[in-house]
C-alpha cells in the first residue's frame, strides 16, 4: 500500500527521534480555528531521565509548552498536518531537511533537500542554543569584519553578531507561518541595507538551510557600501543576490514576498512599508528608527499634559503614537500585525519590530479605520507619513 507524504513525514520524523538524530522540527502554515496560532516547533528533551518530545504551540501573545513521549508525540500530530497546518520541515543532524508542503487544494508535496552538516542539540531544557546559519555564513561574516577567520567574534563586533544571529530566529518563525509561496523563487527586498548583514543573513536563511532559491536585493544609497556587498556576494558564491545603489522613496517592485526594512530613519520606514505593500508583499517585517515626523503635531489629553513636560516622556509617546499608527494601518491594507522586541535593549535601543503577514482574507476596513481615526484624533494627528502613501485621510470624522 502507497504511503502518504504526511505519513512518510511523521515516519521520519519518529525515526530520527528514536535514533537521536532530529535537531528539530516545526508546522506552519496556521490553518487554525484560533487565529492566533502562529506555528508549532518541536524538538527532542530529557525529561526525569527519559527521552521526550517537547512541543511549542506559538501564539501571538503567549507560548503554550508541552512533553510527550516519543510515539504520543507523533500520534497527536498526525491529524493536524493538512488541516491545522499545511506546511512541515524536518531538521537531522545529517543534514537533511524534509519539507512537506500543502498546496491550496489540500494535496500535499515531499520534498528533500540539505542545509550542511549539524549537531545534535543536547537533549536538556538548559543546552546552548543552536544558530540557525549555516556553517557557510563564515565566509561573508568574515569579509564583513564581524568575526576573524577562525570564526572568533571581532572586538566590538559582538551585538551586530548577536543582532544577526536573533534577526534569523525570528525570520524562520515568521516564514514558517506566513504562508509564502513554495512554487518559484522568492523575491526578497532589504531597504536601507547599509553594510548588508542582515541582507546575507536572510539570502543563507532562504537559500543555504530551508534550500528554496530566492532573489534578494538590498537596497542602500551609499555606493561604497553597494560596491563592497556586491564584492562580497561574488566572492561567496551568493548567487541570486544584488546590491542596489539608490532610497527606499525612488524603488519599485513588480513583484515582492518579502520586505525586510531595518532601522530606517524615521519617514524611511514608512516609505518601505508602502513599498511591501504596493508589492503585495507577503510579509513585511520593519525595526523602525528615529520617529520624528508626530512629535510636532501631538495634542495629547490634557491629563497627560503635566507628565510630557518631560521631553523624554514626549518622545517615547511620540514613537509609541507612530508606530502604533504603522501597526494600524497595516492592518487596513490587508496584513495581520504584530509588534515585539527585536532585541533587548541591553544590546540595543532600537529594539522595536512590526511584523505583517498578508491575510487569505480581508478583514473590515471600515471598523479598522475607524479606530485609527480615534486614535489620530486623540493625539491630535493630522497628517503621517504611512497615511500618506496609502492615501487614507487620517482627518476624517470617524464614527461614534
Amino acid at each position: 500500500m502507497t504511503t502518504s507524504p504526511p505519513e512518510q513525514f511523521l515516519t521520519l520524523l519518529g525515526e530520527s527521534a528514536h535514533a537521536g538524530t532530529l535537531v528539530k522540527f516545526t508546522f506552519g502554515k496556521p490553518r487554525s480555528p484560533d487565529k492566533t496560532l502562529l506555528l508549532l516547533l518541536g524538538r527532542p528533551i530529557i525529561l526525569r531521565g527519559q527521552p521526550r518530545l517537547s512541543l511549542v504551540w506559538r501564539h501571538e501573545q503567549r507560548d503554550i509548552i508541552k512533553n510527550y513521549p516519543f510515539a504520543e508525540a507523533v500520534a497527536l500530530l498526525a491529524p493536524l498536518l493538512g488541516t491545522d497546518f499545511y506546511s512541515a520541515h524536518l531538521f537531522t543532524a545529517n543534514g537533511r531537511v524534509t519539507q512537506l508542503e500543502f498546496n491550496k487544494k489540500g494535496m500535499p508535496r515531499l520534498t528533500f533537500g540539505r542545509a550542511g552538516k549539524v549537531a545534535a542539540p543536547p537533549p536538556g531544557h538548559n543546552r546552548t542554543r543552536t544558530r540557525v546559519l549555516p556553517a557557510e555564513s563564515q565566509r561573508w561574516l568574515v569579509q564583513l569584519g564581524v568575526t576573524t577567520p577562525t570564526g572568533a567574534v571581532r572586538e566590538g563586533m559582538a551585538d551586530k553578531h548577536r543582532q544577526i544571529h536573533k534577526f534569523v530566529e525570528l525570520l524562520s518563525h515568521l516564514v514558517a507561518g506566513s504562508g509564502l509561496p513554495a512554487d518559484r523563487p522568492l523575491a526578497i527586498a532589504d531597504m536601507g541595507c547599509g553594510k548588508g548583514y542582515l541582507t546575507f543573513a536572510v539570502y543563507d536563511y532562504f537559500n543555504r538551510v530551508l534550500m528554496r532559491p530566492v532573489q534578494v536585493r538590498g537596497i542602500e544609497t551609499r555606493a561604497d557600501l553597494v560596491k563592497l556587498c556586491n564584492r562580497v556576494a561574488h566572492d561567496t558564491g551568493c548567487e541570486g543576490l544584488v546590491f542596489v545603489e539608490g532610497s527606499i522613496a525612488q524603488t519599485s517592485f513588480d513583484q515582492l514576498d518579502l520586505l525586510i526594512a531595518l532601522h530606517a530613519c524615521d519617514t524611511a520606514t514608512d516609505d518601505a512599508i508602502a513599498k511591501g505593500i504596493a508589492a503585495r508583499a507577503g510579509l513585511i517585517v520593519v525595526a523602525p528608527c528615529c520617529q520624528k515626523e508626530l512629535r510636532p503635531q501631538l495634542r495629547p489629553a490634557p491629563v497627560l499634559i503635566p507628565a510630557l513636560r518631560h521631553g523624554i516622556f514626549q518622545e517615547r509617546q511620540a514613537e509609541f503614537a507612530t508606530d502604533a499608527l504603522r501597526a494600524l494601518l497595516l492592518e487596513w491594507a490587508g496584513y495581520e500585525t504584530k509588534v515585539s522586541e527585536f532585541i533587548s535593549t541591553e544590546h540595543t535601543a532600537k529594539n522595536l519590530m512590526i511584523t505583517a503577514v498578508k491575510r487569505p482574507h480581508p478583514a473590515d476596513q471600515a471598523a479598522i479605520a475607524n479606530r485609527i481615526r480615534h486614535f489620530a484624533a486623540f493625539y491630535g494627528i493630522q497628517s503621517h507619513a504611512l497615511a500618506r502613501h496609502l492615501g487614507f485621510a487620517l482627518d476624517a470624522t470617524p464614527a461614534p
